[in-house]
């Protein structure tokens, strides 16, 4: 946690902010290892005095897990004025705080109990900072993203005619967690037939049919840190239109790969697959980014779309996955998830791509 807190302060000096309050739950884990909910940190610029504020319930564990935080209890109401305290004892008077993880009544009640110290938005500068993982992060999304491709050869053998998405959705979610998850990445998705058009469809009571593909989208965590994957899968064989789109993506996803690495923007990756997919004629029915990035939550950056302009980097971890959506029809879509390297990339995930008909 030192070099995380290091780079923290590095960037408070720079911008010349006395401390950072810090809100945001996976931003709280990253810099102080504390799981629960309900907790603040506070960190100042020197790094010799961090505080990690919370309530009763989660003292003891705080105590545990935070080796480099001096824990307070000073629960809702407290937490205002035990910041302005000891703020004014460190002679702080500009203060970072999390503009998109808190609201508008924390932001007043900070403002209140913090006057005349001056409020400053933080423009996202600790989330960005977890942009880069470490190689125990990649560790741990890697084998999240190997444990997701067991729950994938799993749930092969248990599609069938007549059994519902939902059944297919929590067998996949009871072996994920029954084999080390420490739960879901982000629900579940299974979307067959003309389901298959919603890119987050939720898995109802429709059974699945012979001659339909169906899109199973999921990921697990294992120590807090994410993986995500899609495979679509055919139930008998599917039509034409249906194998045409199927081939489509997957192309499309291999023209990205053929590029992706250390240099170029989420735009350049995302035009390779988009290019492609819109030449083919379907360019209309991709209408999502091609990836984000994957960490502590799901979705972070960067991004692959057609706004991504951070510059990938070593150490980046990015989902690649077009699809094609067609109403009323059904759709594709296929996901890997790769870290950025030196030289290229690293595919975390190596389930088999070419279309399953089972």
């Amino acid at each position: 946690m030192k070099k995380r807190i290091d780079k923290l302060t590095s960037m408070l000096n720079e911008h010349q902010v006395d401390v950072a309050i810090i809100s945001e739950k996976n931003n709280i884990r990253y810099y102080s290892g504390f799981t629960s909910e309900d907790a603040v940190l506070l960190i100042h610029r020197s790094a010799c005095y961090c505080y990690l504020i919370t309530d009763f319930r989660y003292i003891e564990q705080a105590h545990m897990q935070c080796r480099d935080f001096n824990v307070v209890d000073a629960p809702g109401i407290k937490t205002g004025p035990f910041i302005k305290e000891t703020c004014m004892a460190l002679n702080a008077k500009r203060i970072w705080f999390d503009s998109d993880a808190i609201s508008f009544r924390t932001y007043t009640s900070y403002k209140e109990a913090l006057h005349p110290l001056e409020l400053i938005p933080d423009r996202g500068i600790p989330s960005r900072l977890r942009l880069w993982k470490t190689e125990d992060e990649i560790n741990h999304i890697r084998n999240a993203a190997s444990l997701a491709d067991k729950g994938f050869l799993h749930i092969l053998g248990y599609i069938r005619p007549g059994v519902s998405e939902r059944e297919i959705a929590l067998e996949l979610e009871f072996f994920l967690r029954r084999n080390g998850s420490d739960g879901l990445a982000f629900p579940i998705i299974v979307a067959s037939g003309k389901n298959g058009s919603l890119p987050h469809a939720e898995p109802t009571d429709k059974k699945i049919a012979e001659g339909e593909l169906i899109t199973l989208d999921f990921g697990c965590r294992i120590s807090g840190y994410c993986s995500d994957m899609t495979r679509t899968v055919a139930l008998g064989e599917p039509d034409k239109e249906m194998r045409e789109i199927y081939e489509i993506t997957l192309k499309s996803q291999q023209l990205a790969l053929e590029v992706i690495g250390p240099g170029l923007t989420g735009i350049e990756v995302d035009n390779q697959a988009r290019e492609y997919i819109t030449a083919k004629g379907y360019g209309q029915y991709f209408g999502h980014g091609l990836g984000h990035g994957v960490g502590l939550n799901v979705h972070e950056a960067p991004r692959l779309s057609i706004n991504g302009e951070n510059v990938l980097e070593p150490g980046m971890v990015v989902s690649v996955e077009p699809g094609i959506y067609l109403p009323g029809r059904g759709g594709v879509r296929i996901e890997d998830l790769v870290v950025i390297t030196e030289d290229g990339y690293d595919n975390l995930v190596s389930s088999r791509k070419d279309l399953i008909v089972l």
